[in-house]
């Protein structure tokens, strides 16, 4: 392809144009295009779109937040540079690997990349795309690897190895500032990456563990572990110790552990991180958890409340009083949930605090205080004060004994609206529980809302495929629908041939099939008839009938609804709900 004697011919540029650019290029060892763009002789959109034509060859615009660091690992990362190319995505079901290159013309750079296709038992496909998104794309594949390596090579230059921990922790706490944008210390820039990496690849948690042999890093995307980075073990101590800086941790206290908090600026968006640090018989290991502050700012829908489930909980939060209880195992969703319900209370006529351990997200308007067991400030001792303050609204984050069970519930009793959450399996089990913290069987009319969820993975929307549903997955479904409540599979609308997807895998989805996550829940409400069956004839069994009389979706059954609706997949549901394997 002769791009310059095209122009030429096209009239687009003068004969005399053309030879200056070649000149230029010859001279500075760049392509045409560089310098037509540089010189502003033709609009980069315009030259790449009149390149594809020549070529016939597809121009394809990629957005480069899209792109998974785990995908760009496909290709080496010099080949990346050296060719100007860079994986897009794989299609798992045609083993087709795409390709964008900014030369596909380039006869040398398509052997390569059909080597790497074949090693990789794929087959190549091959893409247009522009200077500039090719840039921004390399500016990934920079990051991380190449600013730790870069930061590794400073602290071999500059300490020598292996023995340079006590002179990497005395550069560090000599410099304390939290600001994760300074670059004069190595180990200040690789901390720096690896959060700003979980916060691109929108992950909820880091892993910072040693091992015997190194240092892993690992991120928690949509609930699932990921492996990130591994770097040496003897940067550790360093790596700890400027993570406990930004926390305000004690640098040399190693021996029990410790809890902390730092908020940093990150792409323009503010973030907080909450730490958690743990010994082992290897070193201390970090949890991080990242928690984006607009998360607090989601609505019921977002969280996955809909149809009869929102109309229960904003039946209940329009009450004056009573208690919303959110149940469900670590890392369900429970805090979102009373977060979400806080903001639909927050007004200024109406005065809301918060016991929290800890405070996850900053709300204003909202008094939000941290308990300290261990200098005697609990829940129940938080309780007492609170009740002081004149609220509206109290949120406890957990009710974990029988002191605080008793005194949220008497809270409950006299005028105050109290949100909190507790550990059960499903929203019947809220009853038994508190009966068993001491909570007198009449108190529980305080009850006006018990929620339970998990949370599921949701399919990408960009590649979700039509799933073959086995005849054993078939039954499973039509079993399921016929113990929904009448009303709802109404509203479903279901189609004679029933209509489920399966997940496939995208650079949208950074192969996966899934992004990001919704909850699955059961909301029982307090009735008439459950407050009697609590006080005269409590039974599991007649709790379940009042629930099914309420119209109560279980959780299994709103996931079904979601699985039909096309939110998630069935097999998702089932490994979160512990359902039967679907069968491969």
């Amino acid at each position: 392809m002769n791009l310059i004697p095209f122009l030429i011919k096209q009239k687009i540029i003068s004969k005399q144009e053309g030879e200056k650019i070649l000149e230029e290029a010859a001279r500075s060892l760049k392509s045409p295009e560089e310098v037509l763009i540089e010189k502003k002789i033709m609009p980069e959109n315009s030259l790449f779109s009149l390149k594809s034509k020549l070529i016939n060859v597809p121009l394809k615009k990629v957005d480069a937040e899209k792109i998974s660091p785990e995908l760009l690992n496909l290709i080496p990362h010099d080949s990346i540079e050296f060719y100007k190319v860079v994986p897009l995505g794989v299609d798992k079901e045609k083993n087709i690997l795409e390709v964008g290159m900014v030369y596909p013309e380039n006869y040398q750079a398509k052997e390569a990349l059909r080597f790497l296709a074949r090693q990789q038992k794929l087959s190549l496909q091959t893409v247009l795309i522009s200077l500039s998104d090719f840039r921004k794309l390399f500016q990934k594949v920079q990051t991380p690897e190449k600013e730790v390596e870069s930061a590794l090579a400073k602290l071999e230059e500059e300490f020598g190895a292996p023995s340079i921990d006590q002179n990497i922790l005395e550069e560090i706490k000599e410099n304390k500032t939290p600001s994760l944008t300074e670059e004069q210390a190595p180990i200040i820039r690789m901390v720096a990456v690896i959060l700003r990496q979980a916060v691109e690849g929108k992950a909820s948690d880091i892993h910072i563990e040693p091992t015997s042999e190194e240092l892993r890093v690992r991120f928690r995307l949509d609930g699932i572990l990921y492996p990130s980075l591994t770097l040496p073990l003897r940067v550790h101590p360093a790596i700890v110790a400027r993570i406990k800086i930004l926390s305000h941790l004690k640098t040399d206290e190693t021996r029990i552990p410790q809890d902390g908090r730092f908020t940093s600026k990150i792409n323009n968006k503010r973030i907080d991180f909450r730490v958690a640090t743990f010994p082992t018989i290897l070193g201390e290991k970090v949890a991080i958890r990242v928690l984006d502050t607009g998360e607090s700012t989601r609505t019921l829908q977002d969280l996955g409340i809909t149809g009869r489930n929102y109309e229960a909980v904003m039946r209940a939060i329009k009450k004056p009083y009573g208690m919303i209880l959110s149940t469900g195992p670590t890392g369900s969703g429970k805090t979102s949930t009373l977060y979400t319900i806080l903001n639909l209370l927050n007004q200024n006529k109406v005065n809301i605090v918060t016991l929290e351990d800890p405070v996850e997200y900053f709300i204003n308007g909202i008094n939000q205080s941290q308990v300290r067991p261990e200098i005697g400030y609990t829940f129940a001792k938080g309780l007492r004060q609170i009740l002081r303050q004149d609220p509206n609204v109290i949120m406890v984050g957990e009710i974990r004994d029988e002191e605080t069970a008793d005194l949220a519930v008497n809270a409950a009793l006299t005028g105050h609206l109290v949100l909190s959450t507790l550990h059960t399996n499903n929203a019947i089990g809220v009853v038994p529980r508190l009966l068993d913290m001491g909570i007198k069987p009449f108190l529980l009319s305080s009850l006006n809302i018990a929620i339970a969820q998990r949370l599921v993975r949701v399919l990408c929307p960009h590649c979700k495929t039509k799933a073959e549903l086995s005849t054993e997955d078939k039954n499973y479904l039509l079993e399921m629908i016929k113990t929904l409540p009448k009303e709802t599979k109404t509203t479903l609308e279901l189609k004679n041939n029933l209509e489920v997807f399966n997940p496939k895998g995208c650079p949208q989805c950074n192969s996966t099939g899934y992004s990001g996550r919704t909850g699955i829940f059961e909301i029982l409400e307090m009735t008439d008839q459950l407050n009697e069956i609590i006080t005269q004839n409590l039974s599991e069994k007649n709790l379940k009938e009042e629930a099914k009389r309420q119209g109560m979706l279980t959780m299994e059954q709103d996931g079904i609804i979601k699985v039909l609706k096309g939110i998630t997949s069935l097999a998702e549901l089932k490994r979160v709900t512990s359902a039967k394997e679907t069968k491969e």
